[in-house]
């Protein structure tokens, strides 16, 4: 799948990688960049390439709940209410710009990622599956646009940011535009929706050492603790941090974790749970920042079992 997506989607191989793995291991991501950089074009390939239905949700400020989960609409054939479901209703929904849409409306997701339904006038409707959401984020403007609260932010498994290209990469995009003679990139079918289901079953069975389920807890204990940080990650950035690791070692082809898989997606998994002190936000402190140090300074575990084998 990466190798399909990375056909069109040039210099984005690491951010793609842990994308990857956040679906692989259920959960969802949130790209946060500069526009133009492709995290649309990212989205829509992984999709292609996953097999999934895909719907795109352009966010805007008068978007209500009801466009995003669907509503009760009269039939005049039948004179009753007749439940129209909403755009997340697929296999892989792409909130772009989810932060340009007030909270009320942003709010509307959560139940969507934490439970897989979406509750309308009392009544619960259960979602495909599987059902991920990819959302983007543009973090350079402020007029029209509104913070994501810890609660949205805390149902991402994994924060990334995708970068500006090298000269070379950026060079390879304008040579596929050219190549392609069209603006639209396609990406063929890798697997489809059983298989990945197939494959997230897989990853619930890669065998994870006790050291390394303390490693996952030092870490997120130490943002507890840091002197910037007002409130630090909850347990369940501990369990982020376990989940996306087992599927980075899936995609190296391994059945164990390792702390390597663990300290490299410390920061997309732990950078957006964080809330600074005042004092650390006025001073301009960056939380991936603080999370880099803290990871530096953890210690990892001395050694690593390989399916219950030191």
């Amino acid at each position: 799948m990466l190798e399909a997506v990375e056909q069109v989607v040039i210099g984005q191989s690491r951010p793609l990688r842990i994308a990857l793995a956040s679906i692989l291991a259920g959960g969802h991501v949130l790209f946060e960049d500069v526009p133009g950089l492709g995290k649309t074009l990212a989205a829509r390939s992984l999709a292609s390439a996953m097999g999934l239905p895909f719907r795109r949700l352009q966010c805007t400020p008068d978007l209500l709940p009801a466009d995003i989960t669907g509503s009760y609409v009269y039939a005049p054939t039948s004179g009753e209410f007749a439940f129209r479901p909403g755009p997340v209703f697929t296999g892989l929904l792409l909130a772009d710009e989810l932060n340009r849409t007030a909270p009320k409306t942003q709010s509307a997701l959560l139940e969507a990622m934490a439970e897989g339904q979406v509750t309308v006038e009392g009544t619960s409707f259960p979602l495909p599956t599987p059902f991920h959401v990819i959302a983007t984020a543009n973090p350079i403007e402020y007029e029209g646009t509104y913070a994501l609260p810890e609660a949205q932010l805390d149902r991402f498994l994994v924060r990334l940011s995708v970068g500006y290209p090298d000269r070379g990469e950026e060079e390879r995009v304008l040579a596929n535009r050219i190549a392609r003679r069209t603006e639209v990139a396609f990406v063929d079918a890798v697997t489809d929706a059983d298989g990945l289901r197939a494959m997230q079953a897989g990853v619930e069975r890669v065998h994870v050492d006790a050291d390394i389920l303390r490693y996952c807890v030092d870490l997120a204990a130490a943002t507890r603790t840091d002197r910037a940080v007002e409130v630090g990650a909850s347990p369940r950035g501990s369990q982020a941090l376990m989940l996306v690791s087992r599927a980075l070692a899936v995609i190296d082809g391994r059945d164990f974790v390792t702390p390597d898989d663990v300290k490299q997606i410390a920061v997309p998994t732990l950078a957006h749970r964080l809330t600074l002190t005042p004092a650390a936000w006025a001073a301009g402190t960056d939380p991936s920042r603080v999370i880099e140090g803290i990871a530096a300074a953890v210690p990892g575990p001395p050694t690593v079992a390989r399916t219950g084998t030191v």
